[in-house]
């Protein structure tokens, strides 16, 4: 904590300011970044560089996925106030707030992928503009266009965000893309940060039940387990990879997955929460959701005999909003751990681990 309090006040921060609008980024800052993919198509980005100028000694990336009012601009600014805390210069940090656009939003090309309203959340395919390019893909597309070396040789760290709706896809992404671990071994370490999503994606029928997880009874909800909140009906990006649950355990367990909740955000109403009876199942509210996926991670981990070390941070004081969560140091610290931030609560998930 000593460090991150004197990067703070070096930096002339409070540890309790506010997000500071003066740098929030206005929509003619919007970029177009060229994707020369398979299908080649332009993704809508906030960054603090110029992509056409882009600097020549960028060690680290951090991507930023907005909310279900696609707002990504105000999340660049989210993302521009946790530079400042950490002091990381554009010169060497490389901020990109991806826009997922939909039919609409202002400032669509036709060569953009443009989904269907809350489609991209789920991992879908764009259905307007470039058609066929799922959000996955896009995050995969990004990924790749960061660690070529040619473009940025020092590369070393890609930090992923997601907030609520951006949480619900960064959750299901980092569980299920199959790039981490090759990035990893040439050298480029992937940090994803989950905040306080709506639902989560199980990998066996159980869901919570008290203390404990078992299969719902009843049927009230026969398609509780299909996906986005099962792997039942997966979309091709997963069954194309052939992997069960177990398998999908075991990778995103040795990921390195940070979670983050407000403390509160326990509103059972609020309006951008999920209350589909497969959400409902996961728990009341998002709070309660999370902490049970905690609880979940360590039963499969005794299940099968799997160790993981997720960690789970609430963040006193904060409601749903994104820009109160990240303000606090101890969501800093889950972004940059190397702050010596105060240790989150560990989410030990051996095969012995402790009680949820």
């Amino acid at each position: 904590m000593a460090r991150l309090s004197a990067l703070l006040l070096s930096a002339g921060l409070s540890l309790m300011m506010s997000i500071a609008p003066a740098r929030a980024a206005s929509p003619a800052d919007r970029q177009a970044l060229s994707i020369d993919a398979a299908t080649p198509y332009t993704m809508a980005v906030y960054a603090n560089a110029d992509l056409g100028r882009l600097p020549s000694h960028v060690q680290r990336a951090l991507i930023i996925v907005h909310g279900v009012q696609r707002n990504a601009v105000d999340y660049f600014a989210i993302g521009q106030h946790l530079l400042d805390m950490a002091q990381l210069s554009p010169a060497n940090t490389l901020l990109l707030a991806p826009n997922f656009m939909a039919h609409k939003d202002q400032g669509l090309s036709p060569d953009m992928p443009i989904w269907g309203s809350d489609a991209w959340m789920q991992g879908e395919a764009s259905i307007h503009g470039v058609t066929g390019i799922t959000s996955f893909q896009a995050l995969d597309d990004l990924l790749r266009w960061l660690a070529d070396p040619a473009r940025f040789p020092d590369l070393h760290e890609i930090v992923l965000i997601g907030h609520s709706a951006g949480a619900q896809l960064m959750q299901r992404y980092a569980l299920l893309n199959g790039l981490t671990e090759g990035l990893q071994r040439a050298g480029i370490h992937l940090r994803y940060v989950i905040s306080s999503p709506s639902s989560y994606l199980y990998l066996s029928p159980e869901r919570p039940q008290g203390e404990d997880f078992a299969p719902p009874t009843g049927q009230a909800c026969p398609r509780y387990d299909d996906y986005r909140y099962g792997l039942g009906q997966p979309p091709a990006y997963l069954a194309q990879q052939h992997l069960d649950g177990r398998q999908l355990f075991a990778r995103y367990a040795a990921r390195d997955v940070r979670y983050l909740v407000g403390q509160r955000d326990v509103d059972p109403q609020h309006r951008f929460l999920d209350r589909s009876c497969g959400a409902a199942l996961q728990g009341a509210t998002r709070m309660a959701r999370q902490l049970a996926y905690l609880g979940y991670e360590r039963f499969l981990a005794r299940r099968w005999q799997i160790p993981a070390s997720h960690t789970q941070q609430v963040i006193p004081d904060a409601a749903h909003g994104a820009a109160r969560l990240y303000r606090s140091p101890l969501a800093l610290g889950q972004v940059f751990p190397w702050l010596d931030a105060p240790a989150p609560a560990a989410v030990a998930v051996a095969a012995a681990a402790g009680q949820r």
